[in-house]
């Protein structure tokens, strides 16, 4: 069984405060609050939440300079709330992952409906942002393999064919990935290169 999702509420009044602990409770969270920016941060320390919602005013930091603090040690989606809104306050968010603003009073169906969309946006980002680092991680892997069959075909004077099947062949005598053979091939190539008068 899996445990309940973590949320870090901050709010400096401690009715809402309150009032959030409880309704994240009530939607299935276990909650975690905090009644400042720097307490909001401490929270975070060590596993950091699921989920942080956050007033935008705290005493001592306020929650957008707190979540940004948290998100640059891992990713956590922030629903920023608030009792009102400007442009200055948006053009703060910079890179923030903020899926959700809610302006104060909250609703529980709206508190609702916002964890749910920022939680799976967030899931959706994530998606995409691992999707994104498997491509260049494979890109480069490719460019290792590729020098690595260069440097056969000129030491072996074989075809681009033969130099992938040898490579290929290596890799699995030796019980490594494709990538990993490549990169012990250039380092020989690299040690004979330094040996060549």
């Amino acid at each position: 069984m899996t445990s309940a999702p973590r949320v870090v509420v901050a709010d400096d009044d401690r009715d809402v405060r309150e009032y959030l602990q409880e309704a994240m409770a009530r939607l299935g969270w276990r909650v975690t609050a905090a009644a400042n920016g720097r307490e909001l941060i401490d929270a975070c320390q060590g596993t950091p939440p699921d989920l942080i919602v956050t007033d935008v005013k705290l005493p001592d930091l306020d929650g957008i300079a707190a979540a940004a603090a948290v998100n640059a040690n891992a990713a956590v989606p922030v629903i920023l709330v608030s009792a009102h809104h400007g442009d200055e306050l948006l053009g703060r968010l910079n890179d923030l992952p903020v899926l959700g603003y809610l302006i104060k009073p909250i609703s529980e169906a709206d508190l609702k409906a916002a964890v749910a969309v920022a939680v799976a946006r967030f899931r959706h980002f994530q998606a995409l942002r691992q999707e994104a680092h498997d491509l260049r991680q494979a890109l480069e892997d490719r460019k290792v393999i590729e020098r690595a069959k260069g440097a056969l075909m000129r030491r072996l004077a074989v075809d681009e064919e033969e130099a992938f099947r040898r490579l290929r062949l290596a890799a699995s005598g030796k019980n490594l990935k494709l990538v990993e053979m490549s990169r012990q091939v250039i380092a020989a190539e690299s040690v004979f290169a330094d040996m060549e008068p």
